[in-house]
């Protein structure tokens, strides 16, 4: 690709080549395909389990603060993504808070926990020797967990035909 060609391609689109290098296993993408949405919710689930000290705030505080910082940055970098990250918090949350209201903290608490772990095994196991062979993106750096859920949907996108 020429210079001129590189400097017009938006920072979104070279996020996601650079991603994609890290990603090119067709086991480790589909790994990734459900195991990135699982680490968002329960990264989302656990911020919402941190209590609230001031008690006009509701439980989920912590996770809506996050939940905006991250679509702020979605929003930035793409105007369909980040129309598309806002139905994903906002489903997300919907889902937390019924958990949270129908199960309670506890256990809200321990399914995140369960999710997290399990979801990262499954990354790790996709980008090990048995699969992709590299090491994840995030440890060149850590913006790259905002990337990876932006990633799978943009690969949503493409396959129904939507620009991002």
């Amino acid at each position: 690709m020429n210079a001129q060609a590189e400097s017009a391609q938006r920072p979104i689109d070279r996020w996601f080549a650079s991603y994609s290098g890290d990603h090119r296993n067709d086991t480790n993408q589909w790994i990734h395909v459900f195991a990135v949405p699982a680490i968002l919710w329960s990264v989302i689930a656990l911020l919402w389990c941190i209590p609230v000290p001031i008690t006009w705030f509701k439980a989920g505080l912590w996770a809506a603060l996050a939940m905006f910082a991250a679509w702020m940055f979605y929003w930035r970098a793409s105007r369909p993504l980040g129309f598309g990250m806002l139905v994903v918090f906002v489903a997300m949350a919907w889902f937390t808070r019924w958990v949270y209201d129908t199960h309670g903290v506890w256990n809200l608490l321990y399914a995140a926990i369960a999710v997290f772990v399990v979801a990262w095994i499954a990354q790790f196991v996709g980008h090990s020797k048995l699969f992709e062979g590299r090491k994840p993106s995030f440890f060149t750096d850590l913006r790259y967990l905002l990337i990876g859920p932006a990633w799978v949907l943009a690969k949503a996108y493409r396959k129904i035909g939507w620009k991002y």
